[in-house]
């Protein structure tokens, strides 16, 4: 019986021995690096460095070829010249699963084409899977493997594709300041062999991922990706931010990984056909992640109505005005809930209508937990598909007590065990830079989070996600 797409890839992701090609042993290359990466992030198993001659590598047995490691390899992290790697691959014949060529000078240069071909020809000889060439490595927390420096961190849901490496750096240190949290992140290059529909099927047959992220550039092969959303019917979402959209991004992306990126055309028509989110900018990326991560898209009833609560006025127009641009209504309430609003005779300068628009002066009474009254009424009365609650920090320091701020955020919680699911609740935590406001925002956003609250830097950025969770609501209502 052959493997399930899951027990294929699960060595690679859940690696139980690795073996590392490049290290040096006077500890300073990039592989002595990883080495001590991966066992700071927690890995305990065998660490197997490859070297000619060299009897120890940082305090651990070395051996001369991938055949003579006590045990078979899962995963081979490799970062050496190019020339050398097709007969390092040839001597781990039988002994190793995946290996991973962090190496570059193959097919993204036109004199490394036939080095490249010779590289996959010696991984298939071998019996191995090949991972790049011309990628910077792997992330995965499940299992305490990866190529970033960052520390411990817990197995989340959001698996990545990325073709290329410092965008998946970037994609990893950003989104674990924003709260995502990671199934896996591989990066693969150049994809002479292992392909992204490959890792984009392995991640919708996980049961640890729950939405999917893909950098690409090219894809080798469009329609198995095509065949595999399409079958797919958007059970999981998918976030693609495709580099090499426009004439001058094709020369970059060919240059970069030698690819072929595509008519732009293509990829919009994806995205139609098959309910995948493009998206065009890194931050955008992650927001969408970050918005699947948190929320459970409404697959019956799309989010179209929204209402904005919190300080800010200029802002709360502002947001109405972006929002209804990418298709988001932010329209007044009805008069049962204007006039339930109303009763509670806020002071002058409140909106009541949508945006509930409250100074400083409105939220500070009851210090704090007048808004539970408030977003009770919008709750029950408003009759919204989503509720944004922003709060601009800089306006609290110095004029209201600390413990405001705590106490917005827990008349929030209150409101939203008592309406379970009646909506999706999203916080933007607007500061300026000081560093005693981004540390309230730090804490804040890890106690958002820990909620399933997702937490938002500005309205824009709240306002993007929205539209590609209601994108991805509208596409699955249409399939029904």
């Amino acid at each position: 019986m052959s493997e399930s797409i899951v027990e294929q890839f699960k060595p690679l992701f859940e690696p139980k021995t690795v073996a590392v090609i490049g290290a040096s042993a006077k500890g300073l290359a990039l592989p002595n690096t990883f080495m001590r990466r991966i066992r700071a992030f927690g890995f305990t198993g065998p660490i197997y460095p490859i070297h000619p001659t060299a009897s120890t590598i940082d305090g651990m047995p070395a051996y001369k070829t991938l055949a003579d490691t006590p045990l078979p390899v899962d995963y081979a992290y490799i970062a050496v010249a190019g020339a050398l790697i097709p007969d390092i691959l040839k001597a781990g014949k039988g002994h190793v699963r995946f290996a991973q060529v962090v190496s570059s000078g193959f097919a993204e240069v036109d004199e490394g084409r036939d080095l490249q071909e010779a590289l996959v020809a010696a991984a298939r000889e071998s019996g191995m899977r090949l991972i790049g060439p011309n990628c910077l490595g792997l992330f995965s927390p499940r299992g305490h493997i990866t190529f970033a420096e960052v520390g411990p961190q817990p197995v989340g849901s959001v698996g990545i594709v990325s073709q290329s490496g410092g965008l998946g750096t970037d994609v990893i240190r950003r989104g674990l300041q924003r709260g995502i949290q990671f199934s896996g992140l591989l990066t693969v290059g150049n994809c002479a062999d292992v392909l992204p529909t490959e890792l984009v099927e392995f991640y919708f047959a996980d049961p640890q991922t729950k939405v999917v992220g893909l950098y690409i550039e090219s894809a080798k092969d469009g329609r198995r990706l095509f065949e595999l959303l399409r079958e797919a019917k958007a059970k999981k979402p998918v976030v693609i931010l495709k580099g090499g959209r426009t004439k001058q991004g094709l020369a970059a992306a060919a240059s970069h990984t030698g690819s072929l990126a595509g008519d732009d055309r293509v990829w919009v028509a994806l995205s139609r056909q098959t309910g995948c989110v493009l998206v065009d900018t890194l931050d955008q990326f992650i927001d969408t992640l970050l918005i699947f991560q948190q929320l459970k898209p409404h697959t019956q009833h799309p989010t179209r109505r929204v209402c904005l609560f919190g300080n800010g006025g200029g802002t709360s127009v502002l947001a109405t005005d972006f929002f209804a641009r990418i298709g988001l209504d932010v329209t007044p309430f009805e008069t049962p809930a204007i006039e339930a609003l109303a009763d509670l005779h806020l002071p002058p300068g409140t909106c009541i209508t949508n945006p509930v628009d409250c100074p400083v002066g409105t939220l500070q009474q009851e210090d704090g937990a007048v808004a539970e009254k408030i977003l009770d009424i919008i709750f029950s009365q408003g009759q919204p598909d989503a509720l944004v609650m922003h709060l601009n920090m800089s306006a609290f320091l110095g004029r209201s007590k600390p413990e405001v701020l705590d106490n917005l955020m827990a008349a929030a919680l209150r409101v939203l065990q008592r309406y379970p699911h009646k909506a999706h609740f999203l916080l933007v935590l607007r500061a300026d830079g000081d560093p005693d406001m981004e540390a309230r925002k730090r804490d804040f956003r890890i106690k958002a989070l820990a909620h399933a609250i997702p937490v938002y830097d500005e309205m824009s950025n709240v306002g993007q996600a929205l539209a590609a969770l209601q994108w991805h609501e509208s596409f699955c209502v249409s399939r029904q």
